[in-house]
């Protein structure tokens, strides 16, 4: 058959994402990446801790999800040949959610059976299954929830498939490109970001690979040696023995770990995961992708906890990864005005059965020769050359919008004079305004709309041209420019660690309107700068505006747990409708409160009722429900037991 790319929606069970968080991101949370300290050589160059971010500003977070699963319809892209079926999920993030040989009838990848959101993203709400396209900051990308812009194109009788955004904390554009030859055994991903910026930036890409965790499973990649976290710090150890295990046999793997391997320059750069028949997937890169990764949940009660939490029936799964840089640890430096280009492909391999007898050394070398030589692998740099010019033309047609923060960005550039971002990238927005409306007319108008006080606040901006002219137009309007615009102008200083003049901004917000958000902002920045009292004033105060707004109510209170405002939160607590209450993380703030202020057995009769607490947007790392649980018991006196499964997330 001729390659086809087609549309249809898939039905599936899904959980809700609920309402995207009414404030900012600004004192930022569990970052697993932070604090480390790294034994490596001088040659190393991992650019440890470079472009580490704070915290998810400008994106607002997804924190009001649940865990209830209904049938619901999922917008799918299909690109389909003789030998494979590719399906991508336009409204998540375009993730590659099946990849379908279909000369054997198996799925290349593990694609879960439920979309189950859980807290392991930058912007919290994540999802298991598939390849997940992670760009510009550390973690999992800010658009893993979100639709992007989906174009149609067509080279040489061939459909292309173009998804591409415009990412805002580094100010980059990132463009896919997805096609299959007619003769393609290999699924095609042309991946292409774009500084267009005067500056140097700190640029993260990894492509991100659920595959299934075989019986007997192994990776083959070209290493003999990788980065890891162990004995509180970074490491480079010899594989495929480390601690006895052979990692490269992941069910072997007793906790949760990553393992970055150091990939020779020259050898050609891939991974492959294969069952105990050496059936599985290769995927390949260009030189640019130049490392490659595996994580494992481990088998802790913990891992296997969060194998399960991440899904409804649909197994067990390892990650096998592509990056630019060699690790996860720090981001690498990107010129100004300089375009990053490669070329991804994802298929089938089967080994002979001499080959899967091999151990790892003699495996690596095998494949890693038979790759060398491949047809597939050998054209890639000449296919990515001869792309070039296909990649940097306009698409036929537009069949999903995305975010309009590229169109806002087009706005202010030619605002100031300057050229737009990726001229031949449609940014041109179909969607509902509401977010982004007030700063297209703040440009056109030079003037900032003040909101209702009650109604959330309008989109976040980020960028020397939005702070300088916001901080113009406050200085200009003097007594007059308006709650929003000192609250605005007040997170901008505040992102730029100006916390004296954040504090006058929200401060002057305050006395033109007392609002929630700039309560929110107040307690925020008492809290960076330590001054606990103060920060559980502010927020006490922000909740007894906007008690109905749960994403409101959850920062707020983890503000007051972080700050020690116990009390407060005690004395806030039954005010709260009971809707509120009933929000497992809400409930999970009052045991903490009830067992700070020594009421201990009610503290423990509602983290034990109805089966145990569910806290649905526990973060990867976190251990608190299970030191809650040993802690009461203990205050108690209950004798030792092991932690019950569902307070159980400690993987490592």
């Amino acid at each position: 058959m001729k390659p086809e790319l087609y549309f249809e929606d898939r039905d599936m069970e899904m959980a809700g994402l609920g309402e995207r968080a009414s404030v900012p991101d600004l004192v930022g949370g569990l970052i697993l990446q932070n604090n480390l300290e790294f034994h490596l050589d001088e040659d190393d160059e991992i650019y440890e801790g470079y472009g580490r971010c704070f915290n998810s500003y400008p994106y607002r977070q997804y924190s009001c999800y649940t865990r209830e699963l209904k049938r619901g319809s999922v917008r799918t892209a299909v690109l389909e040949n003789d030998y494979l079926k590719a399906v991508f999920l336009m409204e998540y993030g375009g993730r590659l959610w099946e990849l379908l040989d279909k000369e054997s009838g198996r799925n290349l990848l593990y694609t879960n059976d439920v979309l189950q959101f859980s807290n392991l993203a930058v912007c919290n709400a994540w999802f298991s299954g598939g390849v997940e396209w992670n760009i510009g900051v550390i973690g999992h990308s800010p658009f893993t929830t979100e639709p992007l812009f989906t174009a149609v194109t067509e080279v040489e009788g061939t459909p292309v498939l173009r998804m591409y955004e415009y990412e805002r904390i580094r100010g980059v554009t990132y463009q896919m490109d997805f096609w299959l030859g007619e003769e393609d055994r290999f699924l095609n991903a042309r991946m292409r970001i774009k500084n267009d910026t005067q500056e140097v930036v700190p640029m993260y890409w990894w492509s991100n690979m659920a595959v299934p965790e075989y019986d007997g499973g192994r990776i083959v990649v070209p290493a003999s040696k990788a980065f890891t976290f162990r004995d509180g710090g970074v490491y480079k150890d010899d594989i495929p023995m480390v601690n006895g295990v052979d990692i490269t046999r992941y069910q072997n793997i007793p906790v949760s770990v990553d393992y970055f391997f150091d990939i020779p320059a020259e050898q050609p750069k891939y991974i492959a995961n294969v069952d105990s028949s050496g059936f599985g997937l290769l995927q390949m890169s260009t030189a640019r992708l130049r490392s490659r990764k595996l994580f494992s949940w481990g088998k802790k009660p913990g891992g296997n906890r969060w194998q399960k939490f991440l899904t409804k029936d649909g197994g067990n799964y390892v990650e096998i990864q592509a990056g630019l840089g060699k690790t996860q640890y720090g981001c690498i430096p990107m010129a100004p005005h300089t375009a990053w280009e490669w070329l991804e492909r994802y298929g089938a391999v089967q080994l002979t059965e001499e080959e899967n007898s091999e151990e790892f050394e003699g495996l690596r070398d095998r494949i890693t020769q038979k790759i060398t030589y491949m047809p597939q692998f050998l054209e890639m740099e000449d296919v990515l050359e001869r792309t070039k010019e296909q990649a940097r033309k306009q698409a036929d047609r537009i069949v999903q919008s995305g975010s309009g923060y590229g169109e806002l960005e087009n706005l202010a550039r030619r605002s100031a004079g300057e050229r737009p971002v990726e001229s031949h990238l449609d940014f041109a927005w179909n969607g509902e305004e509401n977010e982004i409306k007030i700063w297209k007319e703040f440009l056109e108008t030079g003037r900032l709309e003040d909101p209702e006080p009650a109604q959330r606040p309008a989109a976040f901006v980020t960028g020397e041209y939005f702070f300088e002219r916001l901080k113009g137009y406050v200085e200009e309007s003097e007594e007059h420019a308006g709650w929003h615009a000192h609250y605005q102008l007040g997170i901008l200083y505040f992102q730029k660690k100006d916390y004296e003049r954040a504090e006058l901004e929200f401060q002057a917000s305050l006395a033109e309107e007392k609002t929630a958000w700039a309560y929110h902002g107040l307690a925020s920045l008492y809290t960076v700068t330590g001054e606990k009292e103060k920060a559980s004033e502010a927020v006490s105060r922000g909740i007894c505006l906007q008690p109905k707004d749960l994403s409101y109510v959850k920062e707020g209170f983890r503000l007051l747990i972080m700050n020690g405002g116990f009390e407060r939160a005690l004395e806030i607590w039954p005010q709260l409708d009971e809707s509120i209450r009933r929000e497992g993380r809400m409930k999970f703030y009052y045991i903490q409160a009830l067992a700070e202020n020594g009421k201990n057995e009610k503290a423990y009769r509602i983290l034990t009722e109805n089966g145990g607490l569910r806290v649905d947007d526990i973060r990867e790392g976190e251990i608190s429900l299970s030191d809650m649980w040993k802690t009461l018991r203990n205050r108690l006196g209950y004798e030792d037991e092991s932690v019950p499964e569902q307070f159980d997330f400690t993987a490592i």
